[in-house]
C-alpha cells in the first residue's frame, strides 16, 4: 500500500519533477516508510512506500527494469503474486526482489493489458514503456485503490489522492456542477470520472488507459459485473449457493493473510466483520488475532455503540480486543484532520469513526481486514425489496436512495449550480444498460460498482491510509463479487437481506450476531445535531469567510430552524451534508 504520482508531458518539454515531488510529498501518510523518484525525458514518477509484501530495498519504487525498458509505480497489494511469479519464472523471467511489485512489472512485459484479469488484488499502477514512449495506467475491478488524473494540452498528471494533485499547481480549484449535484443526491458519491473539482478526474474502476508522448489516449473497461446464473448453475439449490458463498469467502479471507504478521479486524459486531473473525480463526490465525471496535456518545435517543455485539465475537474467539470510546469534544477536534485526509468530501458518519479507529489500530498492526461490500453485493439494504416489486424501478430507487429530489436540490443551491438533474439521469442510464435483467439486479449493480466504490470503499482507503494502515476487504475479492451477482435475488432478499450470506455464516459464527437488528457504525452526534456540534455547523455555514456562493440562504434558515427534523431518506443530516462541503474546501485551501 503506497502513494503514487507522476507526470507525462506532451509538449516536448522535460517532466516537471519539482511538481511531482510536491505531489508525492503530500502522500507521505500513505507511505511513511520510504520515498523515491524517477525522471526520464517527458516522464517523472514519484512514490511513497508502506512496506508490507517485501521489506527489502529491492522492492523499492519507482521500480526500473532497464533490460525490459520498463519503469513503474504501484499502489496496492496483489494477493496471488506467488502463483503469477511461478508462471513468469516458467516463461524464463528472473527476479531480483521478493514482492508483488516486480511480478506486476514483468507480468505486464509478458502479457500487456491481458495481465489485468489474472490479478487478484487491489491496485492502481502506472508503467512507462521506454521504447514505445507510452504510459499505461490501470485500476482494480472494484476501485479499491484510487487514481486521480489532471490533464491539460501540455501534460497528464496522476496521483493517489485529489488533494495531492492540487499541490502540483495550475489547477483552478473551481467546483464541478455535475459532481455537486451527484454529491447532494448520493450522500457524497460522485461517480467516476467526475470529481468535485473541475479539471480533475478519477480513472474509473476496472479501466486502463494508454497515453502516448504526444497525448494520444486510449481507454478501455477491462471487467464488468455480469448478473445471472451461468448455464451450469441454473438448477442450483439454495444449499448449493450457500456452500459456494462460504467456500469463496474462506478463500478470500485466507489469501488476504499473505505477508501479514499481526492480523487486525475492524469489528462492528455485525454479520460481515464477525464472519471475517471466524474465518480468520479457521484459517489458522491464533494468538495474534486483534479486533477493534469504536463507540460514540448517544444522541437523539440513538445509541452510539454496538459493543454488546462486538464483545460477543471478541469473547467467543478470545481475540486481543480493543474498544475505543470517543466523546463529542474529540469528534469536533479531529473532524478537520479527517477532512484533510479525504480525497473528496464524504458525509458518512463512518468517516470520523474510521479515522479515529485507524489511529488506534495503526499502533498495533499494519494490516487490517474490514467487511465493506457485503450489503451492496448480497442485498443488505432496505430499498432492494422496494425496487424488486416496483412498477417503476428507477423511481423506486431514487425515492428510497437519493438524498433530495431535483426540485429540492434546486431550492437548496444558488442558481448558478442548478444546471440539470444529473443524478436522476445517471440512474436512468445505468438501469437501461444490459448485463442485468431483473430490476433488483440493476439496483445491486449500480450500488456495487458505483455507490460502493465512492462511499464505503473510498472512506476505508482514505481514513486508514491517513495513518499508514493497509485495509484488506475480502468481500471485494472479485470472485466473491462475481458469485454474488450470479446468485438469484430470491436467495438474497429474505429475512431483511443478505439471506444466503447469513445462513452460510451460521456455520461459523454465533447466531446472536446474525439474528440481531441491522446496525452500522453509528455517530449519532453528526446525525442529531445539537449542542456544540450544532453551533459548530452553524458557524461553518454562516461565517462570512465560508461564503462560496453555494447555498440558498432561505434553505439554510429552514435547516437550521429544525436541524433534527431535516433528514435524508437514509436518515442522514441534510445540514451536515452542506457543512461538510465547506469544511473540506477549507481544509484543502480552496
Amino acid at each position: 500500500m503506497c502513494g503514487i504520482a507522476g507526470e507525462l508531458r506532451f509538449d516536448n518539454r522535460p517532466a516537471d519533477l519539482a511538481a511531482v515531488e510536491r505531489i508525492t510529498q503530500h502522500l507521505t501518510a500513505r507511505g511513511p516508510d520510504a520515498c523515491g523518484f524517477h525522471s526520464q525525458g517527458p516522464l517523472a514518477l514519484g512514490h511513497r512506500r508502506l512496506k508490507i509484501m517485501d521489506l527489502c530495498e529491492a522492492s523499492g519504487q519507482p521500480m526500473i527494469d532497464s533490460a525490459l525498458g520498463l519503469s513503474m509505480v504501484f499502489n496496492g497489494a496483489i494477493y496471488n503474486y506467488p502463483e503469477l511469479r511461478a508462471e513468469l519464472e516458467n516463461l524464463g523471467y528472473r527476479f531480483f526482489s521478493e514482492g508483488d511489485t516486480e511480478v506486476l512489472l514483468k507480468g505486464y512485459h509478458a502479457w500487456g493489458e491481458a495481465l489485468l484479469p489474472r490479478l487478484n488484488g487491489m491496485f492502481a499502477f502506472a508503467i512507462w514503456e521506454r521504447d514505445r514512449q507510452q504510459l499505461f495506467i490501470a485500476r482494480d475491478r472494484l476501485g479499491v485503490k484510487p487514481l486521480y488524473l489532471s490533464r491539460t494540452d501540455q501534460r497528464l498528471r496522476f496521483a493517489s489522492s485529489l488533494p495531492a494533485l492540487l499541490k502540483g499547481g495550475d489547477i483552478a480549484g473551481v467546483l464541478n456542477p455535475v459532481a455537486l449535484n451527484h454529491y447532494m443526491s448520493f450522500h457524497a458519491v460522485v461517480p467516476a470520472p467526475d470529481t468535485l473539482i473541475a479539471g480533475i478526474e478519477k480513472l474509473p474502476p476496472a479501466s486502463w488507459m494508454r497515453v502516448d508522448a504526444d497525448g494520444t489516449t486510449t481507454t478501455e473497461r477491462w471487467w464488468e459485473l455480469q448478473f445471472g446464473a451461468r448455464e451450469d448453475e441454473r438448477d442450483y439449490s439454495f444449499e448449493d449457493w450457500k456452500r459456494l458463498t462460504l467456500d469463496t469467502m474462506r478463500e478470500a479471507v485466507a489469501i488476504r493473510q499473505r505477508a501479514a504478521v499481526d492480523v487486525g479486524v475492524l469489528l462492528s459486531g455485525g454479520v460481515d466483520s464477525s464472519l471475517l473473525v471466524g474465518l480468520l480463526r479457521e484459517a489458522g490465525v491464533d494468538d495474534n488475532l486483534l479486533t477493534f471496535s469504536i463507540g460514540f456518545e448517544d444522541a437523539g435517543g440513538e445509541r452510539g455503540d454496538e459493543f454488546k455485539y462486538s464483545d460477543i465475537i471478541a469473547k467467543h474467539y478470545n481475540t486481543r480486543h480493543h474498544q475505543l470510546r470517543i466523546q463529542e469534544k474529540e469528534i469536533l477536534e479531529q473532524l478537520p484532520a479527517a477532512f484533510q485526509a479525504m480525497s473528496e468530501p464524504m458525509v458518512s458518519h463512518d468517516c470520523i469513526a474510521f479515522y479515529l479507529l485507524s489511529r488506534e489500530v495503526a499502533k498495533h498492526c499494519k494490516v487490517v481486514q474490514s467487511g465493506q461490500g457485503a450489503d451492496e453485493l448480497f442485498a443488505g439494504y432496505h430499498w432492494y425489496p422496494l425496487v424488486d416489486g416496483a412498477e417503476d424501478p428507477v423511481a423506486a430507487y431514487l425515492a428510497a436512495f437519493r438524498d433530495r429530489s431535483y426540485e429540492e436540490y434546486a431550492q437548496t443551491m444558488q442558481q448558478q449550480w442548478v444546471q440539470g438533474d444529473f443524478s436522476g439521469d445517471f440512474v436512468r442510464r445505468h438501469f437501461a444498460q444490459p448485463g442485468a435483467e431483473a430490476a433488483v439486479d440493476k439496483a445491486l449493480r449500480i450500488d456495487s460498482t458505483v455507490m460502493l466504490v465512492d462511499d464505503p470503499v473510498k472512506r476505508v482507503d482514505n481514513m486508514t491510509m491517513a495513518w499508514g494502515l493497509e485495509a484488506r476487504t475480502p468481500f471485494l475479492d472479485y470472485r466473491v463479487a462475481e458469485l454474488s451477482a450470479r446468485i438469484p435475488a430470491k436467495f438474497k432478499l429474505p429475512e431483511g437481506g443478505k439471506y444466503v450470506l447469513k445462513e452460510a455464516a451460521r456455520q461459523v459464527i454465533p447466531a446472536a450476531v446474525i439474528d440481531r437488528p441491522k446496525g452500522y457504525f453509528p455517530v449519532p452526534g453528526l446525525k442529531h445535531l445539537q449542542g456544540a456540534t450544532l453551533n459548530w455547523v452553524r458557524e461553518m455555514l454562516l461565517d462570512p469567510s465560508q461564503e462560496r456562493g453555494l447555498y440558498n440562504p432561505q434553505m439554510l434558515e429552514k435547516l437550521l430552524a429544525d436541524p433534527d427534523g431535516q433528514l435524508t431518506p437514509l436518515r442522514g443530516s441534510k445540514l451536515w451534508q452542506l457543512a461538510a462541503v465547506n469544511l473540506w474546501l477549507s481544509e484543502q485551501g480552496l
